[in-house]
């Protein structure tokens, strides 16, 4: 009789590190499926919406469209102040704050294409006055030749201020060149050869008395105690560059939100700006310009 052969195989064990790197994959997998899938926000009928704490009279607007105009649409406003304005924004995006209202479009373009956030500006709120202010003279014509002029030197910003410059005849930007979107590189005609400085809007006020003029919002010259006396020129803004209710793109069908854009569209704000004598924002903010 044979004697069968047996091959005696001993049973396969995986090595203890390959049993780690499946359960950290898995671990990965369940995070990135959490992170990376749409998250759902529903606004309810109180909504957030933000405003820049420097700029006090953009929260008085909200309040007044909160007491006076959102009960007839059903909604309950407040105002949520932050100072940072990509985190702002981001929280809008995200569905945290239902809108925001302290940027005009071409400065939200500005923050969009740097980070890459769903923004839909929707309704233009109040315009940010805007002028020439001067320590040295009293009106734009005494400006003399090689006059040093601060410009703001954020690109948003410094557009308003070089289509200013323009509207008025003082310079000539390259005519392929949007004037809102201009930079100091598009003046192709600066016939009293001004020169031209950039500063940081906060730091203007202070940068007053060395300089010929300063271009930018009167919100700013007041925060810096400059008397309005100083403002040479204080033309109507552009709607353009008006204020803009800014709403995550992905909420905009949302009942609420479409109730939040006929508030904020409700013609008693328009009548309330010209009208106030509130001292954060008459003069400061000032009516959607139909221009």
């Amino acid at each position: 009789m044979s004697t069968p052969q047996f091959e005696l195989r001993q049973k396969r064990r995986w090595p203890w590190w390959v049993a780690v790197i499946v359960l950290v994959a898995a671990a990965s997998g369940a995070w990135y499926w959490q992170t990376q899938r749409p998250h759902t926000v529903t606004f309810g009928t109180t909504l957030d919406i933000h405003f820049e704490p420097a700029m006090a009279g953009e929260e008085r607007v909200i309040q007044y469209v909160g007491e006076h105009i959102a009960p007839d649409y059903g909604l309950t406003l407040r105002a949520v102040g932050l100072q940072d304005p990509v985190q702002a924004d981001r929280s809008v995006a995200d569905g945290v704050y239902a809108a925001t209202v302290y940027q005009h479009q071409w400065w939200l373009k500005q923050v969009v294409d740097a980070n890459g956030f769903k923004l839909t500006p929707t309704v233009p709120v109040f315009q940010w006055a805007f002028g020439i202010y001067s320590d040295r003279y009293p009106s734009v014509e005494a400006l003399p030749e090689q006059a040093t002029i601060v410009v703001p030197n954020d690109g948003a910003n410094q557009g308003q201020a070089l289509w200013l410059l323009q509207h008025i005849g003082l310079i000539r930007l390259n005519p392929v060149v949007e004037p809102r979107t201009a930079k100091l590189k598009d003046i192709q005609d600066n016939p009293k050869r001004f020169v031209f400085k950039e500063l940081d809007l906060l730091t203007m006020p202070r940068a007053l008395n060395s300089v010929d003029a300063a271009i930018g919002y009167v919100s700013q010259f007041d925060a810096g105690k400059i008397p309005r006396e100083k403002g040479i020129l204080f033309p109507p803004a552009p709607a353009t560059f008006a204020s803009q209710l800014v709403i995550g793109t992905p909420y905009l069908a949302e009942e609420s939100i479409v109730k939040l854009q006929q508030a904020f569209s409700d013609p008693r704000l328009q009548q309330w700006l010209k009208e106030t004598d509130d001292p954060l924002v008459r003069g400061v903010l000032v009516p959607v310009s139909a221009e």
